[in-house]
């Protein structure tokens, strides 16, 4: 643990009413952190990046990130959609203890969440963009109007610049300053390319998405976060800060502006990973077959729409890193940078076409395989300086990290474990040997899926454990799916029904089993009281590795 220097807290006062006490480690030069920035970029896949190796997609500001700092290559969110994952990123739980099922489920208010603990130090963290966080309707009053939206603030954060994807009135009125006619429909306007067939005389031989947004590159929701990200910083002189800067991008509308509209030609993606028909992906899972059917998540039907919509998406990537470039520059130039810790990581990934399928659901590794880069200031963190670590990791390990690092106990309800062994080379740390998801398919508001399945609300979810030579897909009431990695890496062949794997399904459910009664929430069960009153033990390896 980093020590806190004892006697050299101090006051510090920000913007509005801001006021707070920092506790946390002073910092010396390139010594203990004092300032952390926590980038996400929506629905980003782990391959899409160059450090990554993509074949296509160059991302010089995110590399140069990464060549500072630590990629972790294999690291994987704990659910999707936004809600459920975030929840974990936020709180280092799992789903099966933080119960954030889907976009909207409430965050039960007794859990803590990295800008609480990080409030607890003396910080006040700032919020740039959203965290689709539905408050606990057990304690607000029944007309409080946070109760009517599933993109509610994280508890802890102040949001200097609250972007909501349903009503990012701030950058609106800031596009009206600018000289745009917004009209009443901002949706329908912010969601559809400018009416231009023949914007450089390409249209004809491009995809649906090709054309690009109306509104200039340096006026999207990116460029404004990053905007009043800066603007804030800047006003905080020589204070510590703790700043977590959310980006829609690039999450869908499959959109972007000139010139990342027409930066990747359709003819130079990679093919999607997918069976060679619907029907054939489909015979993999029940549940797979109702999904590639449906509107909203089928992949296009039109293979030069469906590699417009890869191009498309990787301009929209394009977007972030010149983004990114922007803090990354700032840091250095105002010595930032030797001093702040640097996340970047996304809340879930994007089918992109692979298994026939758009946005984000189900199992795939495209759906939950996510960035993650840690840049760690400190000395002891140089050996590892520009390195690929390969081991196993998940987004409950964030918070541990975070928290590790700022010198502060590690919540007993986390259920991942600090990464800092790994950032600072030793070679006695234990990596993980296998990572979990889970994913949730219930709607409280409609039963559709319930009555095609034949299943109960509570039946429909499913748990994923994944190792290096096995998937196993448990669902609560519906067939298992298990892929043999070393022989159909793609996972396009279901082989849970072959005898031949009977054995190790058995295995793979015994373990998902045991995962989730070694993980079970554990915020009291290490205490008992006793006639000199409570005592508290912590499982030796909770939260470390």
């Amino acid at each position: 643990m980093l020590p806190t220097v004892g006697g050299n807290s101090h006051r510090f006062t920000g913007a509005g009413t801001r006021v707070g006490t920092y506790t946390g480690p002073m910092s010396d030069g390139r010594g203990p952190i004092r300032n952390v920035l926590l980038v996400t970029a929506d629905q980003l896949r782990a391959d899409s990046l160059g450090c990554a190796g993509h074949s296509v997609v160059r991302t010089p500001h995110i590399d140069r990130l990464a060549s500072g700092g630590v990629r972790f290559a294999r690291h994987f969110a704990q659910a999707a959609p936004c809600g459920p994952s975030r929840a974990s990123l936020y709180t280092g739980m799992y789903p099966m203890n933080h119960r954030v099922t889907g976009n909207g489920t409430p965050l039960d208010a007794r859990h803590t969440n990295v800008a609480l603990e990080a409030a607890r130090l003396g910080y006040s963290p700032a919020l740039f963009g959203y965290t689709d966080t539905s408050v606990d309707p057990r304690t607000v009053g029944p007309d409080d109007p946070r109760l009517t939206t599933y993109e509610g603030v994280l508890p802890g954060f102040e949001p200097v610049c609250h972007l909501p994807e349903g009503d990012p009135r701030a950058w609106l009125d800031w596009l009206a300053g600018l000289g745009y006619e917004i009209p009443d429909d901002w949706r329908a306007w912010v969601d559809t390319p400018a009416d231009s067939d023949a914007t450089d005389g390409a249209a004809a031989s491009r995809g649906a998405t090709w054309r690009p947004a109306r509104f200039r590159s340096e006026h999207t929701q990116t460029a404004f976060l990053t905007d009043r990200a800066l603007e804030y910083l800047e006003s905080e002189d020589d204070r510590p800060w703790f700043v977590h800067i959310s980006y829609l991008r690039p999450h869908p509308p499959y959109l972007a502006t000139a010139p990342y509209h027409d930066m990747y030609d359709p003819d130079t993606v990679p093919d999607p990973v997918r069976a060679p028909t619907r029907e054939a992906e489909g015979a993999q899972h029940p549940l797979l077959a109702l999904a590639i059917e449906h509107p909203e998540i089928a992949s296009p039907d039109d293979e030069l729409d469906l590699r417009q919509l890869r191009a498309t998406y990787y301009g929209m990537i394009n977007e972030v890193d010149d983004q990114v470039g922007r803090l990354l520059d700032w840091l250095e130039e105002s010595g930032r940078a030797e001093d702040t810790l640097v996340v970047f990581t996304s809340d879930h990934g994007e089918m992109l076409g692979d298994h026939w399928l758009v946005q984000k659901l189900g199992w795939f590794d495209e759906a939950y395989h996510v960035p993650l880069i840690l840049r760690d200031p400190r000395p002891a963190a140089d050996a590892t300086r520009g390195t690929t670590i390969s081991h196993l990791s998940e987004h409950v390990d964030v918070v541990p990290t975070i928290l590790d690092l700022l010198g502060a106990e590690i919540p007993l309800q986390c259920d991942g474990q600090t990464l800092r062994g790994l950032l600072e080379g030793d070679p006695h740390v234990s990596p993980r040997t296998e990572v979990h998801w889970e994913f949730d398919f219930r709607d409280p508001e409609h039963d559709l899926v319930e009555s095609i399945l034949g299943l109960r609300m509570d039946e429909c979810t499913l748990d994923v454990v994944r190792d290096d030579r096995y998937k196993y897909v448990h669902f609560t009431a519906m067939p298992p799916i298990l892929f043999d990695l070393e022989s159909d890496p793609a996972q396009i062949e279901n082989v849970a029904g072959d005898p031949r794997y009977t054995a190790v399904v058995a295995e793979y459910a015994g373990r998902l089993l045991s995962w989730r009664m070694r993980n079970a929430e554990r915020i009291l069960t290490g205490t008992k009281l006793t006639p000199s009153g409570p005592i508290t033990r912590r499982d030796p390896d909770q939260g470390r590795r």
